[in-house]
């Protein structure tokens, strides 16, 4: 399952990213941020609007947002 298809207030795992579906940028971008494999993601919440974008996530002490887009390439388990 990827982490765009999650239920929001759950907990995940990410098993694994596509990180050649990203631009380079972004790819490096969201690995600075803790984005790999074996991090645990909780999706807090999402945009209302036609999109759903950006996604909420908490990843430790941080909240970051994310487009679906991004959160479509990475890969999650239920924690």
């Amino acid at each position: 399952m990827t982490l765009d298809g999650f239920d929001s207030g759950r907990t995940a795992r990410i098993t694994g990213v596509d990180w050649a579906s990203l631009a380079e940028d972004e790819g490096k971008r969201l690995k600075a941020l803790g984005v790999d494999e074996g991090a645990e993601v909780a999706i807090l919440h999402r945009g209302v609007f036609g999109t759903r974008d950006p996604i909420a996530l908490r990843m430790g002490n941080m909240t970051i947002a994310i487009r679906r887009m991004h959160a479509a390439a990475i890969s999650v388990e239920a924690a």
